[in-house]
C-alpha cells in the first residue's frame, strides 16, 4: 500500500501578532519562525512518519528556498518528486498567529500551478490498484478532476481535502472515496454520496459519516499554542490509522487523529510542531 500526495510544498514564515488585523489597519509583528509547510507536504510528512510508504508530488523552485526545501526533505522518510526544480519561485505561506492561538494564512500558488498534469502523471506511473491518491485544494479544478479521474480508472482510492475551498470542487464528489472537510467547506461544497465523509469541527471534535455508521469524536483537550497544521495532522493520522489496520476510517482512527492534532496545536511552527515518528508509533498503538 502506497500513498501518493499530489499537492504543494511551501516555505512557511510565521509572524506573531497580538490579534488578527482588520482591513486597512497597520500592526506590529515579530517573525517567530521559518519552516516547511504547504498542505500537501504537511499531510505527506505526517503520513510517512506513521510508517506508510509515501510519495509527495510537489514543485520546488529554482531559488534558495527551493534548495532549502529539498535539503529539509532528505531527513524525512517520504520520497519527493520531481527531484529537479522548476523555473518559478518556490511557494511561500505567510502565517499570522495571534495571542489566543488563532491564525490567518496567505499562500502563493505559482509553483503548484506550474506542476503540469503530465509531470504529475509521470510520477504516478508506478501506482497500483489499491494505492491512495490524496489531493488538497491547491490545484485548479480541472487538474484536480483529471488526477482523480485517472486514479479511479486505475483502481486507486481517492482522498480529497478541498482546502483552500473552491465552490466548483463540489462537482468532484462522484470521484471521491474519502473526504475530509471542515464545517465551512461542508457548508460551501455540500458533500453528498461519498462513501466516507469526515467533518472536522475545530476544538469541538470531528464527525464520521458512512452508510454503516455515524460517529462523533470529541477533540482531545489541550492548551492551544498554535493551531497551524492541526487539520493536516488530523487527516494524515486518520488515514494512516485506518491503512495500518487494513480498514476504512473508523471511530478508532478518529481518536488517533484527535490525539495527534492535540500534539500539533500544543507547539509552535509547522514541521517542528508535528508529532515525531516515536510519538506517532506510541499513539497509534493505543486502542489496538
Amino acid at each position: 500500500m502506497r500513498v501518493y500526495v499530489a499537492g504543494n510544498i511551501v516555505v512557511d514564515e510565521t509572524w506573531s501578532i497580538h490579534e488578527l488585523p482588520q482591513k486597512g489597519v497597520s500592526i506590529h509583528g515579530v517573525k517567530s519562525s521559518q519552516d516547511i509547510g504547504g498542505k500537501g507536504a504537511n499531510q505527506a510528512i505526517v503520513i510517512s512518519r506513521c510508517g506508510i510508504d509515501t510519495q509527495l508530488i510537489a514543485a520546488t523552485g529554482n531559488d534558495i528556498n527551493g534548495q532549502w526545501i529539498r535539503d529539509c526533505m532528505q531527513s524525512e522518510k517520504l520520497t519527493l518528486n520531481p527531484q529537479n526544480s522548476i523555473s518559478e519561485h518556490s511557494d511561500t505561506s505567510i502565517i499570522f498567529t495571534s495571542h489566543d492561538g488563532d491564525n490567518a494564512i496567505i499562500t502563493t500558488m505559482a509553483a503548484a500551478e506550474a506542476l503540469t498534469l503530465d509531470i504529475i502523471l509521470a510520477h504516478l506511473a508506478d501506482a497500483s490498484a489499491g494505492d491512495i491518491l490524496l489531493q488538497q485544494g491547491n490545484f485548479s479544478v480541472d487538474k484536480t478532476r483529471a488526477l482523480f479521474s485517472w486514479a479511479k480508472n486505475h483502481g486507486l482510492i481517492t482522498v480529497f481535502n478541498p482546502s483552500p475551498a473552491n465552490p466548483d470542487f463540489a462537482d468532484l464528489w462522484p470521484l471521491v472515496d474519502i473526504a475530509v472537510v471542515n464545517q465551512h467547506e461542508a457548508e460551501l461544497l455540500q458533500p453528498v454520496g461519498i462513501p466516507t465523509l469526515v467533518i472536522t469541527q475545530g476544538a469541538a471534535g470531528a464527525e464520521l459519516i458512512t452508510d454503516a455508521q455515524h460517529h462523533f469524536c470529541p477533540a482531545t483537550p489541550i492548551q492551544v499554542v498554535d493551531s497551524t497544521g492541526a487539520g493536516d495532522t488530523f487527516l494524515a493520522v486518520l488515514l494512516a490509522s485506518a491503512l495500518l489496520r487494513g480498514v476504512a476510517p473508523d471511530a478508532l482512527a478518529l481518536q488517533h487523529a484527535s490525539a495527534a492534532a492535540a500534539i500539533t496545536v500544543s507547539r509552535t511552527g509547522t514541521l517542528k510542531a508535528f508529532p515525531t515518528e516515536c510519538e506517532l508509533r506510541a499513539l497509534l498503538a493505543v486502542g489496538l
